[in-house]
C-alpha cells in the first residue's frame, strides 16, 4: 500500500499570512535545545533577495528545488541531497535566479546545545563553527536524508481529514499539507531528536576537513541550475554525460567541471545518490516490490540496483526494509567518503 500524497508546485503554496515568495515555515518537533522545521519557498527569478540571519545554528537538508546561498564565507549553489550549513549570528542571503522554489527540512539548534553535541563527538570547540556553507550529497548521509524524509511524510500523513493519494512513477513527491495542524506524538518527537543529534556530530566530523567556498561564474551556474532541476524531474531517465552537456551548451569537459564544483559531486554520483535516497524513502513508505522500485528508480535491473544500494546503505534493500519495520538500528554503513569533499 502507498501512503504518501502528492502536492502542488512550488510556486503556488502560498499561504494567507506570507510575502510573496517568501517561505512558509512548518513546526514538526522542538526540545530542549533544538527544533526542525519544514520550510518551503516560492521565491522565483523575478523576487529580490533579502539578508537575513541565522539566530541558531542551522543545518539544513534540501529536499526539492535548486538555490543560491551567500554569505561572506562565499556563494554554493544549494541542490537536493546537499545540506546547508549556517553559524548562529551569520549573515546569508537566498537567491532564486534560474528556478522558482525550494524546500528543505531544517534543524536548529542553540549555540550551547550544538557545542555539546560537538563536546560528545571528543570533537575540538572550534568544531562547533562552520568554516562550510555546504556539505554536497555524501554517502555518509544518505541514509540520515532519506529517513528524515520518510519522517517529514508520515508526519504529514497524520494531518486529520487528510487524503492520501499513491506516490507516480515519474517523479516522486513529498507532502505539502498544512502541517502546523498536526500534533507530533511522543515516538515522532523521539525519531526527529535521534535524527538531529545523529546528523548534527556527522556534519561536525564532514564539515571541518572540506574544502573552502570559491565563487562561480553566473552563466555556468545558470546551466548547471536547469540540468540539476532537469535530473530531478526525470530520474528514470537515463542521463548521459554527452546529452546533459548539450543540453547546457557546454563542452563535456567544461560541463563536467562546473557541475562537479558547484554540486560537489561528478553528473553520474549525484544521479545516482538522488536514484538511491528517492528509492529509500520508497521502501520507508511502500510495500511495492524491490524489483518494482528498483526500476521506476531508474535502474536497468535489480542486481545493479541492490549492488548499488549496499554500496550506498551498508545493507540491502530488504534488509533495509525489514530493519525500518521491526525498528532495529543495525544499519551497518561502509566508509564514508569525505574525500569526495576534496576532490
Amino acid at each position: 500500500m502507498k501512503i504518501a500524497v502528492e502536492f502542488e508546485p512550488i510556486a503556488t503554496r502560498r499561504g494567507p499570512d506570507s510575502a510573496v515568495g517568501g517561505p512558509q515555515r512548518h513546526a514538526l518537533a522542538r526540545g530542549d535545545g533544538w527544533s526542525v522545521s519544514d520550510v518551503i519557498c516560492s521565491a522565483g527569478p523575478h523576487d529580490r533577495s533579502f539578508e537575513e540571519q541565522h539566530s541558531d545554528v542551522c543545518i539544513a537538508m534540501v529536499i526539492e528545488g535548486s538555490f543560491q546561498y551567500e554569505s561572506g564565507a562565499g556563494r554554493e549553489l544549494m541542490t537536493p541531497g546537499s545540506l546547508l550549513l549556517g553559524n548562529s549570528g551569520q549573515y546569508f542571503e537566498c537567491g532564486h535566479e534560474h528556478g522558482t522554489g525550494d524546500r528543505c527540512i531544517s534543524f536548529a539548534y542553540e549555540p550551547r546545545y550544538f557545542e555539546g553535541l560537538a563536546r560528545e563527538a571528543s570533537l575540538p570547540s572550534r568544531s562547533a563553527r562552520f568554516t562550510l556553507l555546504r556539505v554536497p550529497p555524501v554517502r555518509e548521509l544518505s541514509r540520515l536524508v532519506a529517513n528524515a524524509c520518510a519522517a517529514l511524510a508520515e508526519f504529514a500523513g497524520r494531518v486529520p481529514g487528510r487524503a492520501q493519494r499513491p506516490f507516480t512513477t515519474e517523479r516522486l513527491k513529498l507532502v505539502a499539507n498544512p502541517l502546523h495542524e498536526a500534533r507530533s506524538s511522543d515516538a515522532g518527537m523521539a525519531e526527529w531528536e535521534e535524527i538531529g543529534i545523529e546528523l548534527a556530530t556527522r556534519i561536525l566530523q564532514i564539515a571541518t576537513g572540506g574544502e573552502p567556498n570559491c565563487r562561480n561564474l553566473p552563466a555556468g551556474e545558470a546551466r548547471v541550475t536547469r540540468i540539476v532541476r532537469m535530473i530531478e524531474s526525470r530520474l528514470d531517465l537515463q542521463h548521459g554525460l554527452g546529452s546533459l552537456a548539450h543540453e547546457a551548451k557546454l563542452s563535456r569537459y567544461h560541463f563536467l567541471r562546473i557541475f562537479r564544483q558547484l554540486t560537489g559531486l561528478t553528473p553520474h554520483r549525484y544521479i545516482l545518490r538522488a536514484r538511491l535516497r528517492r528509492a529509500a524513502m520508497r521502501l520507508l513508505l511502500e510495500s511495492a516490490r524491490v524489483l518494482d522500485v528498483a526500476l521506476d528508480s531508474g535502474f536497468g535491473d535489480v542486481s545493479n540496483f541492490n549492488h548499488a544500494f549496499l554500496a550506498e546503505f551498508g545493507v540491502s534493500p530488504r534488509v533495509y526494509r525489514r530493519n525500518a519495520r521491526t525498528g532495529r538500528a543495525e544499519f551497518v554503513l561502509p566508509r564514508g567518503d569525505r574525500a569526495e569533499l576534496s576532490r
